[in-house]
């Protein structure tokens, strides 16, 4: 479909939704198990479309591993068949093509691993050529880039002949997805010394032991109904998310303090959350570094109940599966806001514009963070969502949901 509409909501709703399962979980948990030579058991695999293309060519034997547009995969499969040695042209689309990988590959290339870049320096496509002899047991690798290079080198660490240390240089941002994998890892029986104190990640050579492992549910996607509660407009709304756990591995439950604050109260249940509406407070402020995918959920909430706020840490929001900044900046002024840059690659601030009196109409730019993000802005008022396809990259059931809540008219 080309585009979708979203009307306005008018009623008041109390649902309960079963979520996605963890992109971000499945994707890790599926590089260990098949380090553990595919013996333990998986539960609850993500649908999304990035953990589908990690099964798949987990389980394909060509010397071609596209990984179309995920960038988890991209970089985790990497460092997967380089620790095994096998032969693989790793590929993309054209954008995953423009994505950085050079961190990633300096790092194998100290460990050992032969891999020659096939277009541009720095960038998919490259062919990982084998790996023969560990040259190296220690790296080092910028910490502020994408901690998917750093989870990457984690989970092929313990399969090193002389293991592995990690050197992280500079700020370290994203730190509960690092953490995730850490404890993810330790959950099938392999130990991390993680200082830090140094910024110093050490895993010795060990095995990993093949485990019976259920997949949390996705915080990243109970974000966007965090974002309907807050922009409901009756009191009682509430909505109840299921499969999500209070002591959750992953980095985007930050969504329960932020949400806190933008009018949302959370409750966990035997099931999951529940979410219901408080007041919220008048202004916003918020450091995103450890959870930057919650930023365009966050502005839009801003910018729909008129919250001015500033935002720090989404500068890696601009190697995503777009420059989400931009994306930001060109969008939110259909609703009435602006991101304005106040200090370069730092600090930005949503600021508060009239609201346009035609119907906004969304692009996605090929991003499923997008189109999910500003969905909600239709508790409010009638927007009109691009390219809506796009969210079967993590939550291929997310308007089947939304529905529940927001009537929807295709168009294509």
């Amino acid at each position: 479909m080309d585009s979708i509409l979203l009307k306005k909501n008018t009623e008041s709703f109390q649902k309960k939704i079963p979520l996605a399962s963890s992109k971000s979980e499945s994707n890790r948990a599926l590089i260990i198990n098949a380090l553990c030579g595919f013996e333990g058991e998986l539960e609850n695999l993500a649908s999304a479309r990035d953990t589908q293309t990690m099964i798949r060519l987990l389980k394909e034997t060509g010397e071609m591993a596209d990984v179309l547009d995920a960038g988890t995969t991209m970089r985790f499969l990497t460092s997967y068949f380089a620790a095994k040695g096998q032969q693989k042209l790793m590929t993309g689309t054209p954008r995953m093509q423009e994505r950085p990988i050079g961190i990633l590959v300096d790092a194998l290339r100290t460990i050992g691993v032969e891999i020659d870049y096939q277009k541009n320096d720095g960038y998919p496509p490259h062919l990982i050529k084998g790996f023969t002899e560990q040259k190296s047991a220690e790296v080092s690798i910028r910490g502020d880039v994408s901690s998917q290079y750093i989870s990457s080198l984690l989970m092929i660490a313990p399969t090193l002949p002389k293991g592995l240390k990690i050197n992280l240089v500079g700020e370290v941002g994203s730190i509960p997805y690092i953490t995730m994998t850490i404890n993810l890892m330790e959950s099938f029986g392999v130990k991390v010394e993680a200082d830090w104190s140094k910024n110093v990640l050490s895993v010795a050579p060990q095995s990993y032991s093949p485990i019976k492992y259920k997949i949390e549910s996705d915080w990243s996607g109970a974000s966007y109904w965090y974002s309907v509660v807050a922009l409901a407009e009756h009191a009682d709304a509430e909505i109840e998310l299921l499969g999500l756990k209070e002591n959750s591995l992953q980095g985007d439950s930050a969504i329960v303090e932020i949400m806190s604050q933008l009018g949302v109260k959370s409750t966990f249940t035997d099931n999951g959350v529940l979410l219901t509406k408080i007041e919220p407070k008048s202004s916003f402020e918020w450091d995103f570094t450890n959870c930057p995918d919650l930023t365009q959920t966050v502005a839009v909430v801003n910018v729909m109940k008129r919250i001015p706020a500033t935002y720090t840490g989404i500068e890696s929001l601009k190697i995503k599966e777009t420059d989400r900044v931009f994306a930001l900046q060109t969008e939110l002024q259909k609703l009435g806001g602006e991101l304005v840059e106040v200090e370069k690659d730092h600090k930005y601030e949503i600021h508060l514009t009239d609201i346009p009196q035609e119907i906004p109409v969304i692009a996605t730019y090929e991003d499923h963070r997008m189109a999910m993000a500003f969905a909600p802005a239709a508790m409010i008022r009638e927007v009109v969502i691009e390219e809506p396809g796009v969210v079967v990259k993590s939550y291929p059931e997310f308007w089947d949901h939304l529905s529940e809540v927001i009537e929807q008219e295709t168009n294509g």
